[in-house]
């Protein structure tokens, strides 16, 4: 299965979960902000993946806006090269409002935030499920039993679900991306814009 580098599962709702694929392309030693007293966490460089949602309708925690987010750096730092593809799709698709850009720059506050707001870190692909059930610990504990997942540090990227990990290494290639979208199409049953980017 080819996958486009932004794959949205439904079409209605303007809530749902994602799955983030991240690439770091050097070695790092991380602070998740005050996350388990602000402990350094070493990354190997190579991919993650990080599983969020955004369940509101409307506003900054509708899944457009939350995306774009993610996808912006705090202070004049470049966006990730990704940001222009999703403003794109979204208004091909009608997710979110015409401007889902932050209103205000990005302040750090999510455990993810500090290592998307590297410079080495990037997000290469996409996967959102438009929906408003609350699926984010589901994917994650799938994500998480994956023989190709790792967990770096427990409980990473999960403050709501704290017996869950939502940031795992990736220890695989494209192919184990594209099985992992065409897995969430097939579990949850949803119409999907393929479109390609």
């Amino acid at each position: 299965m080819n996958i486009p580098n932004i794959f949205i599962i439904g079409e209605d709702s303007q809530a749902g979960t994602y799955i983030l694929r991240i690439r770091l392309k050097e070695n790092t030693e991380l602070q998740f902000g005050r996350f388990k007293k602000g402990k350094l966490i070493p990354l190997p460089a190579g991919d993650y993946t990080y599983v969020g949602s955004a369940l509101s309708e409307k506003g900054a925690t509708s899944l457009a806006r939350r995306l774009v987010r993610h996808a912006t750096r705090s202070g004049d730092k470049p966006p990730h090269t990704i940001r222009d593809d999703m403003l794109m799709q979204f208004r091909k698709c009608d997710l979110g409002p015409p401007d889902p850009l932050p209103k205000s720059g990005k302040k750090l506050f999510w455990n993810i935030d500090f290592m998307l707001d590297l410079e080495s870190s990037e997000i290469t692909n996409i996967i959102a499920i438009r929906s408003p059930e609350r699926l984010e610990s589901t994917i994650a504990e799938l994500l998480e039993h994956n023989p190709d997942t790792q967990i770096i540090e427990k409980s990473l990227g999960a403050n709501d679900a704290p017996r869950n990990t939502h940031v795992l290494r990736v220890k695989t290639d494209d192919t184990w991306w594209a099985s992992i979208a065409e897995n969430m199409q097939e579990n949850f049953l949803y119409h999907t814009d393929d479109t390609e980017i």
